[in-house]
């Protein structure tokens, strides 16, 4: 896989069911802190409302998500969240609605469609786009060897992330994952440079 889809920013929509309102927001992600903070500020933001639902998918396996009714009755809300992230086929991608009640209940199959349309909504409102797989390593070297490196850093489309001079040197890039081979095999023709593959 050498490219995934994402969402470029943060975006915010809304749906009215029989007087409740369902505000969506939708938020570019990379860890479950990024989560945390983001359903911290919505919290805050609308202390008032009964439920703040939300949904997410981190990473590239698709093993890394999490579902919350948050109150809702069991599978009403998350699930028909992530459903629509699923189908958008993005992840680093998290979704939170907040629900205002509005005095009639909607049951559970107006519920499911209530979440699902705020969520179907959001990601309407923002662009997708699509990512390169990217490897990071860390790099030690003898600071002679500076433009040697950034030469193929350039030259393979990388990144660099950090970097730190002294008399022995060190940096963290990010390559795309379909050049990694060249790049391991050209830094290691290098002297006096070592690498490892950074999690």
């Amino acid at each position: 896989m050498e490219f995934y889809n994402t969402i470029a920013q943060e975006g915010q929509a809304e749906f009215k069911d029989r007087g409740s309102k369902f505000i969506a927001y939708v938020f570019p992600i990379v860890t479950t802190n990024d989560v945390k903070k983001a359903l911290a500020t919505l919290k805050k933001e609308h202390a008032k409302a009964v439920h703040h639902c939300f949904a997410y998918r981190i990473g590239l396996d698709g093993n890394q998500f999490r579902v919350s009714d948050d109150g809702e009755p069991s599978g009403t809300a998350g699930k028909p969240i992530l459903g629509q992230i699923d189908s958008k086929q993005v992840t680093n991608t998290c979704i939170a609605v907040v629900r205002y009640f509005g005095g009639t209940l909607l049951g559970v199959p107006g519920l499911i469609h209530a979440y699902k349309t705020a969520a179907s909504l959001v990601l309407q409102v923002v662009p997708v786009v699509q990512k390169r797989v990217m490897r990071k390593y860390a790099v030690q070297f003898d600071y002679t060897q500076m433009n040697d490196i950034m030469l193929v850093v350039k030259q393979l489309n990388g990144t660099v992330l950090r970097q730190e001079q002294q008399l022995f040197s060190s940096m963290d890039v990010e390559i795309p994952i379909m050049r990694v081979e060249e790049w391991v095999y050209r830094i290691n023709n290098l002297r006096n440079v070592t690498i490892s593959l950074l999690f």
